[in-house]
């Protein structure tokens, strides 16, 4: 099924579950295509190194609509191959988005959930308990006719410009290669707080006393917690996607709840330890070569436990 020409990909909505995506992304790039990504306004800065091609998807339903149709015509213009093939790929699983597609007089292809299997032109059968990478890289590679493994490292690249972006930031506030980023926060899909640990501020005292330097990237909306309970920490607030994975290349290691910046520190090789709740579902789990996951049977972590896989460095 694989030609090379323009494919389009609609993205997830969320940064954890675009960064799982990457491998399957890479795949498709390397069989050929012209990738055209459909997402939220920060997959520009979160994919800017890869130089692919990025459209925002409008927040009304008949823009998204008329954005499809006109990349669509565009497309066919310039590849008149691409209207006789499946030629969007759907990550999303809603009957909306294959909706969309078909309104939009695409071919999608994706999983056959949602009762939308009359809407793809490709339907791919749905396998209940894989990881959530690897049920994006089951799309791809149903599409393209590979039987490879999924990649264990996302391979995710920051910009020459995000990584001088990173540089100055660091300058800037004397912060030093090796430093450990906090990410105490769980985005606003976690409307009731379930995905927080509640020892971070404790974490970051104690890290402060054995002589780490502790860094924050709050996100909007999370300046004032992180500057008010963190007031020993360096908080870097205005810190864009691409400029949050080149700082996390350069940190000691990423501490994360159960949230999307734990996912795009272990993209870019980082080593992570991630912080997980009674609540935390296995398919979500952060990917990456360097990741620890402290998930207890019962409860949260220890602080102590924690302390402890911040100062295990791995073996070389």
């Amino acid at each position: 099924m694989s030609h090379n020409g323009p494919l389009i990909i609609r993205l997830c909505n969320w940064v954890g579950e675009a960064v799982l995506s990457l491998p399957t992304l890479s795949l498709l790039e390397q069989q050929g295509y012209e990738l055209h990504l459909i997402g939220k306004r920060w997959a520009v800065k979160l994919f800017e190194g890869h130089g692919w091609t990025i459209h925002v998807r409008p927040a009304k339903r008949a823009d998204a609509i008329a954005q499809l149709k006109q990349l669509r015509q565009q497309l066919a213009q310039q590849h008149p191959e691409f209207t006789r093939h499946p030629n969007l790929v759907l990550f999303t699983n809603s009957f909306s988005s294959a909706l969309e597609a078909r309104l939009a007089g695409l071919k999608p292809i994706g999983y056959n959930r949602e009762g939308r299997g009359l809407l793809l032109s490709h339907s791919v059968p749905y396998q209940v308990g894989l990881h959530a990478a690897d049920n994006y890289w089951r799309i791809g590679s149903h599409f393209v006719g590979s039987t490879s493994p999924r990649p264990q490292a996302l391979g995710l690249r920051p910009s020459a410009q995000h990584q001088a972006q990173a540089r100055q930031r660091m300058a800037d506030h004397r912060i030093a290669p090796g430093f450990v980023i906090l990410c105490p926060f769980s985005g606003a899909a976690d409307t009731t707080g379930k995905k927080l640990w509640p020892d971070f501020p404790l974490l970051a005292q104690s890290l402060g006393k054995q002589g780490h330097q502790v860094v924050l990237c709050p996100g909007p909306g999370e300046e004032a917690d992180a500057l008010a309970h963190y007031p020993h920490a360096t908080v870097l607030t205005g810190v864009d996607l691409g400029t949050y994975a080149a700082l996390a290349q350069q940190a000691d290691c990423t501490v994360s709840n159960d949230t999307g910046p734990g996912h795009l520190a272990a993209a870019v090789g980082g080593r992570v330890i991630s912080v997980l709740g009674p609540d935390a579902a296995a398919m979500w789990y952060v990917q990456g070569e360097h990741v620890t996951i402290l998930h207890p049977n019962q409860g949260w972590p220890t602080l102590a436990s924690v302390v402890d896989a911040v100062n295990t460095q791995p073996p070389q």
